[in-house]
């Protein structure tokens, strides 16, 4: 039945067992999602948070993943990928636990302290996790079914971000402060886990391969210059000559106007719009109905158009949501507007990753991974402490004005140069 539901009947056996731990460990990141993550901005609003520290929770994680994705991409080089991937997975996800317990145990204003302190530890194993997870997919996942698996992981995480943020958003409105949250931050915590359990049986199946030779650098005549070279070989800055570099720079574009309104969507959501728990649910659920509906077209569309046109147009329409966000007065332009903006992320969101490791030499993904994660971390930092600046600045309407028209010359860019 699980073949059927999967459309696994066309694909090689071998691969059975690996995709559907893969669809599973992203419907458990959905429920994730959905509760936990939706939520925090939400809650942190709620308590007095400020656009500035929603930013600063993003923000301490991009941090550290800019000092640490270079070291992690090599120490990924010498280990297992799929072992490494589950154990720092469960390393980074047990942070998730402390959530359930932060509303009794400190103030409010301290609150806010220890997500931010907290948000920081756990970015030191996500490190890892993120330069890895492109790998391992590209290691578990033969190129000719990637837009396959990636479309049917996107319909899982939609349907699982749907469930579990309706019922949180219903369960928040009929259960008192804080006790509401408590239980919404423990079921993300129960997804983390499940999610982690699904990724320990993720594992290459291709036998008799041997590993890519490892790079071997000429020795030097003293420790301090050979200490000196093996650090500037570790940043391979090799690859900026290459032509994924105009990947990288088109990707950069993309994620940095993608993070910039995250810190003001929640400020607009509930000091402009005026909108409750139970409406925010209702609108991330519509979002990721429609995110649900446009991944059941990905595979056709990739296949049709190709990854990189895909990938600019859907990324450029994303510019559709905060220009709508921007105008929008009532509940149901919310809506209107959350149904939007879900079909252009399905797209963009299964595809962009394809996109990428169509440029990847297959022997050198995670430097190249390590990479792109220093620029979509960067982009991160930039996006989560320069919405609040431009929010403050401008306005929140202005604002977002102001990032749709950049979202729509990201995706050009990609178009054009990427």
């Amino acid at each position: 039945m699980l073949n059927q539901i999967f459309r696994l009947n066309d694909i090689p056996s071998q691969h059975h067992s690996n995709f559907k731990h893969l669809y599973f460990d992203i419907a458990w990141f959905g429920v994730l999602s959905g509760s936990a993550v939706n939520f925090l901005s939400v809650y942190i609003t709620r308590i007095g948070g400020t656009g500035f520290e929603i930013g600063l929770i993003s923000a301490m994680s991009a941090v550290v993943n800019l000092l640490l994705a270079i070291p992690a991409g090599k120490w990924l080089e010498k280990r297992d990928t799929s072992k490494a991937i589950f154990w720092t997975s469960v390393v980074y996800r047990l942070g998730f636990f402390p959530f359930i317990i932060l509303p009794i145990v400190f103030s409010e204003e301290s609150q806010i302290t220890a997500f931010i302190l907290l948000t920081f530890f756990m970015s030191i194993p996500l490190t890892p996790l993120g330069v890895g997870f492109n790998a391992l997919f590209a290691e578990v996942v033969p190129v000719e079914y990637r837009a396959h698996v990636a479309g049917i992981r996107n319909v899982m995480f939609a349907l699982a971000y749907m469930l579990s943020s309706v019922a949180s958003g219903y369960l928040l409105d009929t259960v008192s402060f804080p006790l509401g949250y408590q239980i919404v931050f423990a079921a993300g915590a129960i997804g983390a886990a499940m999610s982690s359990y699904h990724l320990y049986f993720v594992a290459p199946v291709m036998k008799g391969q041997a590993p890519p030779p490892p790079r071997i650098q000429p020795a030097l005549p003293t420790p301090a210059r050979s200490a000196a070279r093996n650090f500037i070989s570790a940043l391979r800055f090799d690859i900026w000559k290459s032509p994924f570099r105009n990947v990288l720079i088109g990707l950069f574009a993309f994620h940095a106007s993608q993070y910039l309104p995250t810190p003001l969507f929640p400020l607009y959501n509930i000091r402009v719009l005026g909108l409750n728990d139970n409406n925010i649910g209702i609108g991330t659920a519509l979002f990721y109905l429609t995110v649900l509906l446009g991944s059941t077209q990905l595979r056709r569309m990739a296949h049709r158009i190709g990854n990189k046109v895909l990938t600019g147009w859907s990324a450029a329409l994303m510019a559709l949501y905060p220009l709508l966000l921007a105008g929008s007065t009532n509940v149901w332009q919310y809506y209107g507007i959350s149904l939007i903006g879900g079909l252009n992320f399905a797209m963009v969101s299964g595809v962009y990753a394809n996109y990428m490791l169509d440029h990847i030499p297959p022997d050198d993904r995670q430097a190249h991974l390590a990479w792109y994660n220093i620029i979509l971390n960067a982009s991160i930092l930039i996006g989560s402490l320069g919405g609040p600046l431009l929010g403050e600045l401008m306005g929140l309407s202005a604002a977002l004005l102001l990032i749709a028209m950049l979202r729509f010359m990201a995706g050009i860019l990609i178009l054009k140069w990427g």
